[in-house]
């Protein structure tokens, strides 16, 4: 099971994220959580101790393996391999956190045009590529809202594409280009996951502004919840602080519409 989450900045992406890796942990899978975000966060959200973060670099940062890997003998400063070998890379740098969740840190390339195809960006999209197509573990990536690293050949791995969405018409509206774009990248099954609702927040009127055509499955409805601002105060996971939280309940049901769309034993 290949799941990819993606969504604006700030939405919840990276919290639902780790707790999914935690439930499905909890009912018996190996699972492999990505960061490929730039904020570099979801060590926080799995529950990955302090003096193991502190240790953790992201692959993006590692020049010395980048070169290594993209690097051709005899070769022109500027020309490199833009399929290296990186099978290896992801147990080599893993982490193991709570429940047993392996995770692994990709980051983001910053590049000055997010069209520019550098060595770290070659290393990564082959790396996601490894991860979707090749692992038999359940992988959880947590993408940045733009999509760089994911590429044709890459997305045909995706068995889904689960956007995070915030209860404005702006983020919606950012959501549904992610799900347009995931869908011409020829990702099939594109979910959405409503974060952050409140009363005065009916999901029916979000639910109205989505282009019947579209076709994009509603996932989940997960409230706001104040017990999710402390633990991110305390930089900790939610679904160790307390797994009956509001908002852990709701990301269950996630799950469960998950389980029931792929037929999940």
């Amino acid at each position: 099971m290949k799941i990819a989450v993606a969504g604006k900045g700030g939405t919840g992406k990276t919290l639902i994220t780790g707790t999914l890796a935690h439930i499905f942990a909890r009912n018996g899978y190996k699972v492999l959580a990505i960061d490929n975000d730039a904020s570099m966060n979801l060590a926080f959200s799995i529950g990955i101790p302090e003096g193991t973060r502190k240790t953790m670099v992201p692959i993006s940062k590692m020049s010395e393996l980048i070169k290594e890997r993209t690097g051709i003998d005899g070769a022109d400063s500027g020309i490199y391999n833009v399929n290296p070998q990186v099978s290896d890379i992801p147990d080599q740098f893993v982490v193991v956190g709570p429940n047993g969740i392996k995770l692994l840190a990709l980051g983001t390339i910053e590049t000055p045009s997010s069209g520019c195809l550098c060595p770290g960006n070659a290393l990564i999209r082959t790396l996601l590529y490894n991860l979707f197509i090749k692992r038999n573990e359940v992988v959880l990536v947590d993408f940045e809202a733009g999509l760089e690293h994911l590429g044709r050949g890459t997305a045909k791995g995706v068995d889904l594409m689960a956007i995070v969405t915030e209860p404005s018409q702006k983020s919606l509206e950012l959501s549904l280009k992610i799900g347009h774009l995931a869908r011409e990248l020829g990702i099939k099954n594109i979910g959405l996951i409503f974060n952050k609702m409140r009363d005065e927040h009916p999901i029916d009127s979000l639910t109205a502004q989505i282009p019947s055509g579209d076709h994009f499955v509603i996932l989940g409805n997960i409230p706001f919840d104040e017990e999710v601002v402390q633990a991110d105060l305390r930089g900790e996971s939610i679904f160790l602080r307390n797994p009956r939280a509001p908002v852990v309940q709701a990301i269950e049901g996630v799950y469960g519409k998950i389980s029931a769309l792929f037929n999940l034993s």
